[in-house]
């Protein structure tokens, strides 16, 4: 682990729908600039809709957003994968759709995806977004979505100009792991080796029902795919002077919105710590399925390619791992958090 600077160079149910589905949300796409999108998002149904939208297509922030793919190539991601918090949800992070009324969001795909070649491009979005009642900020349910699928004309050069100025923010910001914010992230990353290590042991060979518990498979293969991520987050997390990844604690990339923990730009090597992280999370919890500090490290560490470059699929927390398949459990980054908790807490 790398710091850049004051160190040594220091939903609830949302996941990819499968087809489309009953839903009363109907979203239209079209572009609306070189390698910009908008999208029309109409509420069809008779009831008012309050959305949560941190990670979705209605965030400011580099997410995924949408797939994008040049005949039968698809163009990888290489934006931002944040860890959200899913308690005390703030208001701003909820958009308000009434029945029958429309919204409409544009978001730049340039930034966090390699263009460059330009020419002909197919856009599509296909996931769903997590919804609380009226009167509360709790999750509550989850509502699908498929949008249309269109063809863009792309100005290669123009696109490239502007990932390069996206993936260059970050140089023109410091970092700011000093004080407080040092002493919190020594300690995380002590207890991220701590938990990492109890993880990759019972991964390789502890018991097989735990593993299957959020894996849903103990064979050989996947003890030894899960073990070898964990001995990987270790040794990321026993050093503050070298490994893989940059580590900041503050908003390089301004993607520090509501309930945002933490943010990883996997194409960088590049981690930040939200102010969040350091205000609402313990060091450690023995509460079975709970966020801290050590776990949310370890979320994010899986993110980097060099150590399994792992998605977040729109989801977070147990029931949201349970509802992933196997092979979706082995590249989601919640399922290595909440095993490694599981393993400390001794659930």
């Amino acid at each position: 682990m790398k710091f850049i600077s004051g160190l040594i160079a220091l939903a609830a149910l949302a996941s990819a729908a499968p087809g489309k589905a009953p839903t009363p949300l109907d979203i239209k796409l079209e572009g609306a600039g070189n390698a910009e999108i908008k999208a029309v998002i109409t509420n069809t149904g008779k009831n008012n809709l309050k959305i949560f939208k941190t990670g979705t297509i209605l965030d400011s922030a580099p997410v995924e957003k949408v797939t994008i793919s040049s005949g039968e190539h698809i163009v990888a991601f290489d934006g931002v994968r944040q860890r959200i918090s899913t308690q005390n949800l703030a208001e701003d992070a909820f958009q308000h759709i009434a029945a029958g009324e429309s919204i409409e969001v544009t978001f730049d795909i340039a930034e966090a995806h390699d263009l460059s070649i330009g020419g002909k491009y197919d856009i599509q979005s296909v996931g769903a977004f997590s919804f609380a009642q009226e009167e509360s900020n709790e999750l509550v349910g989850s509502v699908p979505f498929e949008t249309n699928k269109i063809e863009i004309e792309v100005d290669g050069e123009d696109a490239s100009a502007r990932r390069v100025a996206f993936h260059q923010k970050r140089t023109r910001v410091q970092s700011d792991c000093t004080g407080s914010k040092l002493s919190v992230t020594q300690t995380a990353l002590r207890n991220c080796a701590s938990v990492a290590s109890l993880a990759q042991q019972a991964a390789a060979s502890g018991a097989a029902a735990k593993l299957t518990e959020y894996f849903k498979s103990s064979t050989s293969s996947v003890r030894s795919t899960v073990s070898g991520v964990f001995s990987r987050v270790l040794s990321e997390c026993s050093s503050t002077s070298s490994g893989v990844a940059s580590y900041y604690c503050s908003d390089v990339l301004s993607s520090c919105s509501s309930n945002v923990l933490a943010y990883t730009l996997p194409s960088s090597s590049l981690m930040v710590y939200c102010n969040l992280y350091f205000t609402a999370l313990p060091a450690l919890t023995r509460s079975c399925h709970a966020q801290d500090q050590a776990t949310t490290n370890i979320h994010e560490i899986t993110h980097l390619s060099q150590v399994k470059g792992t998605q977040d699929y729109n989801g977070y927390g147990y029931n949201f791992v349970r509802s992933l398949t196997a092979a979706q459990n082995l590249n989601h980054a919640d399922t290595y958090a909440l095993f490694a908790n599981a393993i400390y807490a001794g659930c």
